[in-house]
């Protein structure tokens, strides 16, 4: 069975703490952060403190994407608001390595996210730190975007990776996840599937049977 980790993104930003809290009950397993600065990515969402003010809504770990760059200099911050992991890019600082290392420090889980474009090859130095692999089936910055499904292979190439190295890695799939592709991400390897309009579609009464449907057709 995939975790869920349905993306805030997609919520009613006027009522997030509620969105938060029906998407818990629903069944969610994590929640996950989509953090934009209009730089990294066109696009800007939310900051720590916004985080800080959803943690006390749920006991879900929250899974922080950061978007940003430079990231470094906000790693304590997203750590003090409450995320449990985090994940960053490669491309947003100049020493990734460094910056798995912060979080870790921090005592949170950290990821690494790969864009469409990132080669796998990164992934060979970075592998024995990391607690979570997300790939990227869209180009990071908008929600709501078709599923690249030439990602799948990469998914397939992390996976052996992650099983090679005899490590507890978590592998995320994040775009355009939906009834189709999320049978698709978990054929190729995936264990967590980021949700974002396919979870937050037809308002609060939707969302569970939404979690379900994802978690059935993955099945």
């Amino acid at each position: 069975m995939p975790l869920i980790s349905p993306s805030i993104l997609s919520a009613d930003f006027a009522r997030l703490g509620e969105e938060v809290r029906a998407v818990d009950e629903a069944g969610a397993d994590w929640i996950h952060i989509d953090v934009m600065d209009g730089h990294f990515v066109p696009n800007i969402t939310i900051g720590p403190a916004v985080v800080k003010a959803l943690r006390p809504h749920t006991d879900k770990p929250f899974d922080v994407h950061l978007m940003i760059s430079p990231v470094d200099a906000y790693l304590e911050q997203f750590a003090d608001a409450g995320a449990d992991i985090i994940t960053v890019h490669p491309e947003a600082g100049p020493h990734v390595h460094r910056t798995v290392q912060t979080i870790k420090s921090l005592g949170k889980k950290a990821g690494v996210v790969f864009n469409p474009a990132t080669p796998v090859d990164t992934l060979d130095y970075l592998i024995d730190m990391v607690d979570l692999v997300l790939v990227m089936s869209v180009n990071p910055g908008f929600g709501g975007q078709s599923f690249i499904d030439s990602q799948l292979k990469k998914v397939e190439a992390i996976r052996r990776r992650i099983d090679a190295s005899c490590r507890d890695i978590y592998l995320e799939v994040d775009g355009g996840v939906d009834s189709r592709t999320a049978p698709l991400c978990i054929e190729a390897g995936a264990d967590v599937l980021v949700a974002g309009s396919a979870t937050f579609k037809g308002g609060p009464d939707r969302y569970a049977d939404n979690i379900r449907t994802l978690r059935g057709d993955a099945a």
